[in-house]
């Protein structure tokens, strides 16, 4: 059934008031294969959820104005006994209808048959062009034929497509007070599961035996589980941004940043910490983490109403700039260096991201487009980071193979903001206290 606690009617009602001439198609995300004949367990897609709640897989949602009114048709599988026999029930036609709002409800093999004339009179598509070739396919076909339609009917047809996520993002990226307690759920999910790995810590484990203590913190407060592949990295792979091998062993010595976020009511929280497998930092590495926490406290400040995310970058960037002139990897004026990029070898990403449905929502600005201005309900993240590869040419001793990144997520308040995810330490002395303070990962 159903999640009552979401208003998807009313997001309709809102996306298509602003976007009368268009029309939606939603396709479900495709099954992952993930060897084999074994699937990775299903999720739904975030935008067919977050319009309509529904969950199954194989399906298409379009959307668009009737007469003045949201209309909403959802194609889905038919009932299948032999099917659900090895996969569990699964929702069909009447549950599209009784439980999603369905204005109406047909089969997913009708859909190349019904599309085109649910297209006429509309003037543009929105879908997501590129991302899958078979319903690329379906749909370009569609709109062949219901040009055809339209000029006999003298109706319109759409001849602009465009990406959903850039008229959806404008809605997604202001959370409602029930989105928002799904979020604090998951911020706080995602909390535990830290402080669980971050006392669970001490070398001779693995980076996997890390993963496993998330894992199962997230999984037992009820979390449907990681909201995208947990980053372990021990030592130098904390220069790999995205590093999730996570097979390495945890030396003595060394550093281990932790990136990971769980999932609730499909709401992700996004944490980062890293801190000392042996549970002390050296004074080297203390001088690092420092300008990287300095430098996310002052970004923190900067996350307002009015201000934006280029904005809240630039105070980040400015005072990492600071540190790596203080350690000798550069030298100059930060206000200078950032122009001409110093800074990007050591930190080559964004400081902020959006938040919610996806660990990297959309936002309402297109690529390459200005930054909106936050506003009260807006989630994001803020986390910068610095990275010295290992095997980098004239670095300071004792920098290569050091990467250090703190992140924490961040609700704009009418005042200021506040931070979801304050329940895990930042402070390297209290950081030190919890590494090791708590039980081994079981065998």
């Amino acid at each position: 059934m159903r999640d009552l606690r979401f208003d998807f009617d009313g997001r309709r009602r809102l996306l298509l008031s602003t976007h009368a001439d268009t029309v939606f198609i939603l396709p479900g995300a495709p099954r992952a294969r993930r060897a084999h004949d074994v699937e990775h367990r299903y999720r739904p897609d975030s935008e067919l959820f977050y319009l309509t709640g529904w969950t199954g897989p194989d399906s298409l949602a379009l959307l668009g104005l009737s007469a003045g009114k949201p209309r909403l048709v959802l194609f889905v599988p038919e009932r299948d006994p032999e099917a659900e026999l090895w996969t569990g029930p699964r929702p069909g036609l009447e549950d599209a209808i009784r439980d999603h709002g369905a204005d109406e409800a047909h089969p997913i093999g009708e859909l190349t048959e019904r599309l085109p004339a649910l297209l006429v009179g509309a003037r543009t598509l929105a879908y997501a062009l590129g991302r899958d070739r078979a319903s690329d396919d379906l749909v370009l076909g569609a709109l062949g034929a219901a040009r055809t339609l339209a000029n006999r009917q003298g109706r319109p047809c759409p001849g602009d497509v465009r990406f959903p996520e850039q008229l959806l993002g404008a809605l997604r990226v202001s959370k409602d007070e029930q989105e928002l307690a799904a979020m604090r759920r998951a911020c706080s999910t995602s909390a535990a599961g830290h402080l669980a790995a971050i006392r669970a810590t001490r070398p001779g484990l693995f980076e996997r035996d890390l993963e496993a203590v998330l894992e199962l913190t997230f999984r037992r407060r009820g979390a449907a589980g990681a909201a995208s592949p947990c980053i372990v990295a021990g030592g130098a792979n904390a220069t790999t941004l995205h590093y999730d091998a996570n097979e390495d062993p945890l030396r003595p010595g060394e550093l281990v940043l932790v990136d990971a976020g769980a999932e609730e009511e499909r709401y992700a929280g996004d944490i980062t910490r890293t801190f000392p497998v042996g549970g002390r930092f050296t004074p080297l590495q203390r001088k690092v983490y420092k300008v990287v926490s300095r430098a996310q406290r002052e970004a923190k400040g900067a996350v307002r109403p009015g201000a934006t995310l280029g904005q809240i970058h630039e105070v980040a960037t400015l005072h990492l700039l600071e540190g790596l002139c203080s350690l000798g990897v550069l030298a100059g004026e930060p206000e200078k260096l950032i122009t001409q990029g110093a800074h990007r070898p050591f930190y080559p990403h964004r400081t902020s991201h959006w938040l919610g449905l996806d660990v990297h929502d959309p936002g309402p600005s297109a690529p390459g487009e200005p930054d909106p201005p936050l506003a009260p309900g807006m989630v994001l993240t803020v986390e910068p980071g610095l990275y010295f590869p290992a095997g980098s040419d004239g670095l300071p001793p004792g920098l290569a193979g050091l990467g250090i990144r703190l992140e924490d997520d961040l609700i704009v308040t009418p005042d200021g903001s506040e931070t979801l995810t304050a329940e895990v330490p930042l402070e390297p002395d209290d950081l030190e206290d919890l590494v090791g303070s708590g039980p081994l990962p079981p065998p």
